[in-house]
């Protein structure tokens, strides 16, 4: 059974149940959500966890979904194993508060019992063990009931393994997997714990207890029942697929293996003939997929987050086709064997496509060149140990190929290998595992913001919703109904404090969207508030820090007090220009560059505009401008702008742009036009009305913000205008200077600057003249050292290149047949260069320029090092140089035995 029917028939169980009712499909979410505590959706319950953790109500009693994860805690284990997988599909069927265990249990069985020519899955039911937590007595006897099974065939199992929680307070449950004996070939009899024999393939989640504290997976208090018990549930897809395919592991499924099939036509190698090289290729099929979806839904690659995950994937790919021995790009080959096969569950994948393949593309050529510089790197290192008479490299030096520079480690030991060398892996494993607990101790950290909102829910409980009316008014009589100082309820606030304030009703926008938050005041009889920042911490409720001014704000017994909340009218017109502008320079982009050229994110303030978006190249200059005109053709059009409220599906349908990684209502979504189809974007932001409201775009700026994205400024409105006048006045006071038109002042500036630079030639050709003139007099002043000529000068005004051209110019004036040392320390801004250069007599003699610059080095505050012919350094304490030119003569009287 192909995965696509897997999928249909898991969602059409659901979708047409006549047992419990029918429930809702509801689409994969994106891979990128709003939560604090996930880099990506790593389960299926995940975009269902507002109504879980009750601060949203579900709009249906029932759903199902295929939902698209990424786990990247074991990335190291892919490949090795049939369970570890970064790309994977949860299957997964809900209730919130309707059916209950015994529905769970009955509507699972069935669908994995019944025939496959009567729509179900049909594993054999004497291979199968539901496990239930040991002290589930309800979950047991209901197994037993509706399956028929004997008692010896009900698993019980600890709080570790059949006990589910978010790891924070909120609620948890029972819960009950579905395994499936795979044979002695796998592991013992009975062996629980032997996950490749009995594999778990659904897990069942009976929510129904509410957790007070969670200090362990199985370690927490239990405060009592919940209100409503939901159920939760998850099916891998890949597992199943696997199973009813007859493979042994998810890299061997349909939708997987045509990945490791052209990359065995494109290595010559064999899948099956070599572990080691098994591991490589199912590390390609599994990070080819994961880093294909990822791009998808508009992750691009970086140093940290979610581009560091997707970077890495891709080049832990490109790795792996290196080592398996195909060293020509192989993305460009393996990316579209993916999308063929992935394109029938996710058809936006070829919609897409001309996105992906270029951010993909362009990573596979920068690891190249990185792997080039990195060769480099490791070569100086190895040189550094050898050099010194040691055959291993450094555990710190191998992480800082790996962190610093994406050198990975298996390369690194490769590189080592051929060059005599080992690697401290030990040394290395250890940082690595540093960063590693850093990394998870920061998720950890994270995951404290779910406690840290509830003080909002509380007062969001207890007063309900915010009335909101930013796109109303930008006035309100309001009545306040909570005070907040450090996160704590508090009752007062005096002149000069900041807290939060919650009003029943307000005019305020609170920062979403990319858009700032609303400035203005609040008043109050004797007293008035600064607002500083408006956020909508929990879903609902409006939250206003304020800043007293005058007065005092006391909210004991202000339960019928009105205040006057009022929007900075000005503020609020430059914010609508900003947002609708854009928007405007978004399709302007799309315009210029094509529909891939989409927003990856923005912000937006009064006056000022920044849009990120998903490009692997810089713009070119005619493009800027270009970009820029659409844009203010648009405003002299006038263009309407309008927004209405219509389903996810139809804004989709209606060709509405919905960015990457925010979230959205299924059922009610906010879409703003200018000019109908030109622009339209899932927004809830504050806009004008037409678009010549915005006044004028100017774009200042283009640039990178890290590998596969750019990003794009501009001014608006008044502060547009202002940018123009300071341009305006700058060119007035230059043709001033310049004596020239304005039309003429970039040739006039041309001519000057290359004027300039041919002067500059000229005053280096005869500064490096004057130095090398006095080259002869510094080796005719050389001092004999036993049989050595040594030169230990100094030289003011010089560094770096100067100082070594002065050395070499020098050396090369020493008589060829005699032992001869040149050491130059040149004195610049406060600075000290140091170069030292032997001749082949002198290293036939054991004189060393590379230990020569470690022995002065610390004598002005400084190190270096370099080879025996040729070395170099530099140092801070000009004072030392005396005592470093000393001791040049030193060294060389020791080495030569003076």
């Amino acid at each position: 059974m192909d995965t696509a029917e897997i999928r249909r028939r898991f969602t059409n169980h659901f979708a047409q149940n006549t047992t419990v009712g029918e429930h809702t499909v509801v689409p994969s979410a994106s891979l990128l959500l709003d939560d604090p505590n996930l880099l990506f959706v790593n389960a299926g319950m995940v975009p269902f966890k507002p109504f879980f953790l009750g601060q949203e109500t579900a709009g249906y009693p029932r759903a199902t979904s295929i939902q698209k994860c990424v786990r990247t805690l074991d990335i190291e284990e892919v490949g090795k194993t049939t369970r570890h997988g970064t790309f994977f599909e949860m299957c997964g069927n809900f209730s919130f508060g309707d059916y209950f265990k015994e529905g769970a249990i009955t509507l699972a069985w069935e669908l994995v019992t019944k025939s496959v020519a009567d729509g179900g899955f049909g594993f054999d039911e004497s291979l199968l063990y539901p496990s239930v937590y040991e002290d589930d007595a309800e979950a047991v006897a209901l197994w037993k009931r509706i399956t028929g099974l004997p008692d010896d065939r009900i698993v019980r199992l600890g709080k570790s393994e059949n006990y589910w929680s978010m790891g924070v307070p909120g609620p948890g449950g029972p819960c009950s997997e579905i395994l499936i004996d795979r044979g002695p070939a796998f592991g013992a009899d009975r062996d629980w714990d032997a996950g490749d024999r009995y594999l778990e393939f659904w897990n069942l989640v009976f929510m129904q207890d509410e957790l007070s504290a969670v200090r362990s997976k199985s370690d927490f208090d239990i405060a009592g029942s919940l209100p409503h018990k939901n159920i939760d549930t998850g099916l891998g897809l890949e597992r199943v697929a696997y199973l009813l395919q007859g493979k042994d592991n998810m890299y061997e499924i349909d939708v997987v293996f045509p990945v490791i099939e052209r990359a065995q036509e494109l290595t010559g190698r064999r899948y099956g003939a070599d572990p080691v090289d098994d591991v490589r290729f199912r590390v390609v099929a599994d990070h080819v997929r994961s880093g294909m979806m990822l791009i998808n839904d508009g992750v691009t690659p970086g140093n940290e987050g979610r581009g560091y995950v997707l970077r890495r994937l891709l080049r832990r790919a490109v790795r792996s086709m290196r080592l398996l021995g195909y060293g020509d790009p192989s993305l460009p080959e393996l990316l579209p064997v993916s999308r063929d096969k992935m394109a029938e569950g996710y058809p936006e994948l070829v919609g897409n496509w001309d996105r992906i393949s270029r951010v993909a593309f362009a990573e596979e050529d920068a690891f190249r060149k990185t792997l080039q510089a990195g060769t480099q790197i490791f070569d100086l290192a190895a040189g550094e140990v050898k050099q010194s008479g040691g055959t291993q490299l450094s555990g710190a030096k191998a992480f800082a190929l790996h962190d610093t520079y994406g050198f990975p480690i298996d390369l690194t030991l490769e590189m080592a290998s051929e060059a005599g060398l080992d690697v401290d892996e030990q040394g290395f494993r250890g940082l690595m595992a540093e960063a590693r607990e850093k990394s998870k101790e920061d998720a950890r950290r994270k995951k404290g913001q779910h406690a840290d909102t509830s003080a909002y829910r509380g007062i969001l409980d207890a007063n309900g919703p915010t009335e909101w009316l930013a796109y109303e008014t930008l006035e309100t009589e309001s009545r306040p109904l909570a005070l907040l100082s450090g996160g704590a309820p508090a009752t007062v606030l005096g002149t000069g404090e900041v807290g939060e304030l919650v009003l029943d009703r307000t005019p305020f926008y609170a920062e979403s969207g990319g858009q700032a938050a609303d400035a203005g005041t609040i008043e109050f009889d004797g007293g008035r508030l600064e607002v500083l920042d408006v956020q909508r911490p929990v879903k609902g409720l409006v939250v206003h820090q304020v800043r007293v001014v005058d007065g005092e704000l006391a909210l004991d017994g202000a339960a019928s007090r009105l205040l006057q909340a009022r929007v900075d009218p000005e503020w609020r017109i430059g914010a609508r220009q900003a947002h609708s502008g854009t928007h405007v320079v978004h399709a302007a982009l799309r315009e210029v560059l094509g529909p891939s050229a989409l927003q990856s994110g923005s912000y937006n303030r009064p006056g000022y505009l920044r849009l990120d978006f998903g490009w692997t190249q810089g713009l070119t200059p005619a493009q800027v401008h270009d970009i820029e005109q659409v844009s203010n053709q648009a405003l002299r059009a006038d263009l309407p702008v309008g927004w209405q409220y219509m389903t996810l599906e139809e804004a989709r349908d209606w060709g509405a742009v919905a960015l990457f990684g925010e979230t959205y209502d299924e059922t009610k979504v906010r879409v703003v036009e200018i000019g109908g189809p030109w622009s339209r974007e899932l927004c809830g932001g504050t806009h004008v009305d037409h678009a010549s409201q915005i006044g004028t775009i100017v774009v200042t700026g283009e640039a990178s913000v890290g590998s596969g994205n750019r990003r794009i400024e501009a001014y608006t409105g008044v502060e547009g205008f202002a940018y123009l006048a300071r341009e305006r006045d700058v060119v007035g006071q230059l043709t001033g200077l310049l004596k020239t038109k304005p039309d003429d002042l970039v040739g006039r500036v041309s001519d000057l600057v290359e004027r300039l630079r041919a002067a500059e030639k000229e005053i280096e050709r005869t500064r490096v003249a004057q130095l090398l003139a006095a080259a002869g007099e510094v080796a005719a002043g050389a001092t004999r050292i036993g049989a050595a000529n040594v030169v230990a000068h100094r030289v003011d005004g010089a560094a770096g290149g100067d100082v070594r051209t002065l050395a070499l110019d020098v050396r090369a004036r020493l008589a060829a047949g005699e032992p001869g040392v040149v050491v130059v320390l040149g004195v610049a801004d406060g600075k000290v260069s140091i170069v030292a250069a032997v001749n082949d007599a002198g290293q036939a003699a054991g004189l060393s320029a590379g230990a020569l610059v470690k022995a002065v080095g610390p004598l002005v505050g400084g190190k270096g090092g370099g080879k025996a012919d040729v070395a170099q350094g530099g140092g801070t304490d000009v004072s030392g140089v005396d005592a470093a030119l000393a001791a040049v003569g030193a060294e060389v009287a020791r080495v030569v035995g003076a």
